[in-house]
């Protein structure tokens, strides 16, 4: 079963349980879909929901950091319930030492020798590492790496 089709097969058990949090967090993502498909005038795989998912993921832990400094805990829980139903549908995440694995291989496979160097690293390594690793720690351990 493609993403597509679970994540699909999911809204329609939301929408039977009536779980209307878990309905408005699919819904969303659906409209991402589908408003992708419409303006390339493509059809999603596995690897472009994945990286939907994942912006949407982003918009929600930046909101609920804002509703967090204002003092909105009401609506900060309402993102992290839908971040979590979002996270469902994200590949395993990566462990530290798979992170720092990548990184070693792609700076042996590239040659890359210091910091002018990580945007040619950092090109190597997203689209291996694009949803199943946050790129801003991959960043950073780059940034690391390459000052050693």
């Amino acid at each position: 079963m493609s993403l597509k089709e679970r994540i699909s097969e999911d809204m329609k058990a939301a929408m039977r349980a009536k779980e209307t949090a878990k309905l408005g967090a699919i819904r969303l993502l659906m409209a991402a879909m589908k408003q992708k498909e419409v303006d390339e005038r493509v059809t999603l795989d596995d690897t472009a929901i994945i990286a939907i998912a994942d912006k949407l993921i982003k918009q929600r832990r930046d909101s609920v950091a804002q509703y967090e400094a204002a003092k909105r805990e009401d609506l900060a829980e309402i993102e992290r319930a839908e971040i979590a139903v979002l996270a469902a549908y994200m590949p395993a995440a990566l462990s530290d030492t798979e992170i720092d694995a990548a990184v070693a291989a792609a700076i042996s496979q590239t040659g890359a020798s210091g910091p002018a160097d990580m945007g040619k690293l950092m090109g190597v390594l997203k689209p291996q590492l694009a949803g199943r690793a946050d790129m801003t720690a991959v960043s950073a351990k780059v940034k690391a790496a390459l000052a050693k």
